[in-house]
């Protein structure tokens, strides 16, 4: 049953990790372009010398783009590109934000600074697809 399972998971991994990261950055981008998401304050925070109702509907549709990207898979590389352009940004408040970012320096992390440091797998999961991205399955399918 094993190497079934391990099989499986081998011929799927990478295109239900490409999928799973594109739906992740379709929805956390939406939310912010009509200002639902929970992370608003914390953006407008961060990136203070831009105007926020113009930023984050902004950045809401770039991450909507990275998103899309990533479910269309002829777009991965353009989608990784992006999402590479972005990700330093998203570590900002651990500078500018420590007092929001954590409750004791450097490991004590509060809720907004587990959401930032959980983009460490998001950066990992894009390198992860971006390996594959000249790769084909069995029978020549797209992964």
């Amino acid at each position: 049953m094993d190497p079934l399972i391990a099989g499986w998971m081998e011929r799927n991994g990478v295109r239900l990790l490409r999928i799973s990261v594109g739906l992740v950055f379709v929805w956390f981008g939406a939310l912010k372009t009509v200002g639902m998401s929970p992370a608003q304050e914390l953006v407008a925070r961060t990136v203070y010398w831009f105007p926020p109702d113009v930023f984050i509907p902004i950045l809401g549709w770039w991450e909507v783009v990275i998103g899309v990207g990533l479910l269309i898979r002829p777009l991965a590389r353009l989608a990784i590109a992006l999402l590479f352009l972005q990700m330093p940004g998203t570590f900002l408040p651990l500078v500018l934000l420590p007092d929001v970012c954590f409750t004791s320096i450097p490991f004590g992390l509060t809720i907004e600074g587990q959401y930032i440091v959980k983009n460490l797998v998001l950066i990992s999961a894009a390198i992860v697809v971006g390996g594959t991205v000249r790769e084909t399955g069995a029978g020549g399918r797209k992964l």
